[in-house]
């Protein structure tokens, strides 16, 4: 689970929020450990089990209707045998977007392995056929890869305001130096031609690659977490987060080969080169935002490997 807002920094009025919710006393435990990006907390249901409440501040006007959204994933993944845990409850203060979720007793792994790996591609299969909700993430990886604008003027329809945000931040890319001017120029100029996707069949989970998002006992994957950002496309979108973190061991060199062909099969060299892209591109703009200077030229060459890697499989 991610961590972030400690338990000493929770408004009151949140946790109030919550109880009314429930319909129960909550009580804060611990600070869950794993990744970055938001506030998870271990709580204490009165009268039941434990939990695992999730709180991030207010982002933007939208951001209640997209836990909503992720929930009504979470509960169609469910029902598909996706090993997601269940969401009890979902809430907003003025100042908060909540979730609360059932607790699951395993530990966030520190690293990705082959076996690992193996096992989310397994899941990741769970994925085919089940897009439920209008977040596409085929389209938006096109639009991303070949700099293409939104169809219609403004935020597109189909795009979250984080979407938006991120494009506009990529936009920015070929400014911060000549090295990653160079990359961004040759990723378009790959997927200059390549016509936007034309259906979004499947389920994305668009974060699966991240080690803490991925909750193991007795060496199996027993829970995938942090949901938010699920939406539609095709799987090859999370196979492809998957491969950018196998660039880290050569431990992890076969079971990439692996990840490619399955790839390939699912979605064509072309497809296969807009996800790369586009992942490529959004590996850049983290650091670049967060002022990690320092990690930028790994970034790059890592960029390059994985075009070469795709293009000699063509």
């Amino acid at each position: 689970m991610s961590q972030g807002t400690d338990p000493k920094e929770l408004p009151a009025e949140v946790l109030a929020d919550v109880a009314s919710v429930v319909g129960a006393e909550v009580t804060l435990l611990s600070r869950l450990s794993g990744g970055v990006n938001g506030g998870a907390m271990r709580v204490q249901l009165a009268g039941s089990a434990d939990a695992v409440l999730k709180a991030l501040p207010r982002a933007h006007p939208g951001h209640l209707d997209e836990t909503l959204r992720a929930q009504r994933a979470v509960e169609h993944m469910r029902r598909r045998g996706y090993p997601t845990p269940a969401w009890l409850a979902v809430g907003a203060t003025a100042t908060h977007v909540w979730h609360l979720m059932d607790f699951v007793d395993a530990a966030p792994v520190p690293e990705l392995t082959p076996s690992l790996i193996e096992q989310l591609m397994e899941i990741i299969e769970l994925q085919a056929g089940q897009a439920s909700e209008p977040y596409d993430h085929w389209s938006y990886a096109w639009r991303v890869a070949t700099g293409q604008e939104p169809a219609v003027a403004g935020r597109d329809l189909n795009e979250t305001p984080e979407q938006s945000h991120l494009r506009q931040s990529l936009a920015r890319l070929p400014g911060y130096s000549s090295a990653v001017s160079a990359l961004v120029e040759h990723l378009r100029l790959m997927c200059a031609d390549v016509p936007p996707p034309r259906d979004a069949p499947d389920m994305v989970h668009a974060d699966l690659a991240t080690p803490s998002n991925v909750l193991v006992r007795d060496g199996a994957v027993v829970a995938v977490v942090d949901i938010g950002n699920a939406g539609s496309g095709t799987r090859a979108t999370d196979l492809t987060a998957l491969v950018w973190y196998t660039f880290q061991d050569p431990l992890l060199d076969g079971v990439r080969r692996r990840l490619w062909t399955r790839i390939l099969d699912l979605v064509g060299w072309e497809g296969a080169t807009v996800l790369v892209a586009a992942h490529v591109l959004h590996m850049l703009e983290i650091p670049i935002r967060h002022g990690r200077h320092d990690v930028v030229p790994g970034v790059v060459e890592r960029g390059y490997r994985a075009v070469d890697e795709l293009n000699a499989l063509r």
